[in-house]
């Protein structure tokens, strides 16, 4: 199991990381992003506790662990040099608060995060064909997503990807010990989405190279 979209209390997690960590390892997890939420506020405070949380965890635990963050509720002009900020300041994985249905994210905010340097757009609502397809271009993974409440468009994220060809993968937006999924669990959540078989293993494959993409950088 591989989840690139997780939540501590240096957001709005009830976790501490080293916390998080352990029990995502303990539940047979192979690799997991830290990507609390962040804006201009606490940028420069977040990441870099997390940069140098995963760097002294990663030497005693078999689970791979990656620093990032989530842009959330930024309006959208500002997501572009955000995210630069947050490459410089040693994020590996940029997740972008996509407009979720269940909040008041700004019009506007699945567009700029698709025209910046970002890696998901997580819970990407009602997104249109054609910022899908802007998706597609730049290789930008749209996010199918356990969570309860952003998940009710699961199906609709999966069928206007399908038609554009974009890129998608599984992440459950861990907020709380009970947020993570087994692999068995997240299979039927791909399956609830419409996705089969091979769309499921391509999903997982998507992961399996960002991850490599984000060790490499």
């Amino acid at each position: 199991m591989i989840d690139l979209h997780t939540h501590t209390l240096f957001s709005d997690g009830v976790l501490l990381p080293a916390e998080l960590a352990r029990r995502a390892q303990v539940l047979g997890y192979r690799v997991l992003a830290m990507t609390d939420h962040v804006d201009s506020s606490n940028l420069d405070f977040v990441l870099p506790r997390l940069v140098a949380v995963c760097a002294d965890l990663q030497p005693e635990m078999s689970i791979t662990l990656i620093p990032g963050v989530e842009i959330t509720h930024v309006p959208p002009a500002l997501i572009g040099s955000l995210a630069a900020r947050a490459r410089d300041l040693g994020a590996k994985i940029i997740v972008v608060h996509g407009e979720s249905v269940v909040e008041p994210v700004c019009p506007g905010t699945n567009r700029a995060a698709l025209e910046s340097d970002v890696d998901i757009l997580a819970h990407p609502g009602l997104i249109s064909i054609e910022d899908a397809a802007l998706a597609a271009r730049n290789g930008i993974c749209l996010e199918i997503t356990t969570r309860r409440g952003h998940s009710i468009t699961n199906g609709h994220v999966a069928r206007t990807a399908r038609e554009a060809n974009a890129p998608l993968l599984l992440n459950n937006d861990a907020h709380a010990p009970g947020d993570l999924v087994t692999l068995d669990f997240a299979t039927k959540v791909a399956r609830g989405a419409g996705l089969d078989d091979e769309e499921w293993q391509l999903m997982r494959k998507k992961s399996e190279e960002l991850v490599q993409k984000a060790l490499a950088t």
